[in-house]
């Protein structure tokens, strides 16, 4: 199993699946489930199965990871898309983050495919978009897919169990002032007025700390202001990122961030929310009980979109996406199968 899922992982590294372009990595996984006579289901460039005996009386667990990538950045040394095996490791754009996790979570679901004896419904879903959370990725099918009752996807975590993570709002703030002749003492100087509130945002402190995540964290990441040196400038655009804890709803911080700033407010999106499953739920204390300890992931994965409670565990490490010459240690993968095997067996949702 542990060779099938590396040469799978292999394939998927040969071929490229930018967010909105995971066509050809699509069909290879489609492929790949019908030569194993896995009966699968593709909507756009999200791929999905269910187990051999569903049994729309019992839950349903749903295993997700995605296929598509980012973009590679400067400073590869070696060919993205040549899966190099070497030294232990698997080198090539998305082997890590999250190919080797899904290479892991298809091959558990394998596993269980022909089990009659399961408490519980299989689902397992290789979706899209998930580096830039499109409205065409695992969000498309949930609504092709029976009620889930959990769920768990797959992104690199050390196979620690993520038991929250942290959401992301984005939001674009605009101060309006007046021009004038920068010579003069005219106009109100737009700048000034958002260096005022940055610096708010700066200093501020939500007062609701979540003991998984930490405080709420505000970044002023860009700011854009004036056309000619001697206008004072009428507008200043900045925009802030908030990773979100799950003592918030995203509405709450944008309606807190209006009374504190005197800049107006969009919020691009406010669907990207911070994710938890409780400390009791049987996915958490079936990890616990395996020797796995739950943590808080500042990172965002499509838990995100999940309308229902969901652990974020898989392969590899958080450090290593989106950073030159990405790799995973082959180890990694035979032991993310075995856990997600252990995780599963025996499961009671």
């Amino acid at each position: 199993m542990q060779t099938e899922a590396i040469n799978l992982l292999k394939t998927l590294i040969a071929l490229p699946s930018f967010s909105r372009q995971e066509d050809r990595t699509a069909f290879a996984i489609a492929r790949y489930l019908d030569e194993r006579k896995v009966d699968y289901h593709r909507k756009k460039n999200n791929v999905y199965a269910f187990n051999q005996y569903f049994d729309a009386a019992k839950p349903t667990l749903l295993l997700n990871s995605h296929h598509d990538t980012v973009q590679p950045v400067k400073g590869w040394t070696k060919d993205p898309f040549f899966p190099l095996e070497q030294d232990g490791k698997l080198f090539g754009l998305g082997s890590n983050d999250a190919g080797g996790s899904l290479v892991a979570l298809l091959h558990t679901f394998i596993h269980f495919y022909g089990r009659r004896d399961l408490a519980y419904n299989l689902i397992v879903a290789a979706t899209a978009e998930e580096e830039i959370s499109g409205a065409d990725g695992v969000a498309s099918i949930l609504a092709d897919l029976p009620p889930i009752a959990a769920g768990i996807v797959g992104e690199p975590t050390l196979l620690q169990p993520a038991v929250a993570q942290k959401g992301l709002l984005v939001i674009d703030a605009t101060a309006r002032g007046l021009s004038g002749h920068a010579a003069r003492e005219e106009g109100i100087n737009a700048i000034y007025l958002a260096l005022a509130d940055v610096e708010k945002i700066r200093n501020y402190r939500f007062p609701k700390v979540s003991p998984w995540l930490g405080p709420v964290k505000m970044t002023v990441a860009q700011i854009q202001a004036g056309r000619q040196h001697n206008v004072v400038p009428d507008e200043c655009s900045f925009v802030i990122d908030v990773r979100t804890n799950e003592c918030y709803s995203n509405e709450e911080i944008f309606d807190l961030l209006i009374a504190e700033l005197g800049s107006g407010l969009r919020a691009r999106s406010f669907r990207l929310r911070s994710a938890s499953i409780p400390l009791e739920h049987p996915l958490v204390q079936k990890a616990v009980s395996l020797g796995l300890t739950p943590f808080g992931s500042p990172t965002l994965s499509d838990s995100a979109l999940l309308p229902f409670p969901a652990l974020k565990l898989g392969c590899g490490n958080s450090a290593r996406s989106h950073t030159a010459d990405e790799y995973i240690y082959l180890h990694e993968i035979e032991a993310g199968i075995a856990t997600y095997i252990q995780l599963l067996e025996g499961l009671r949702l």
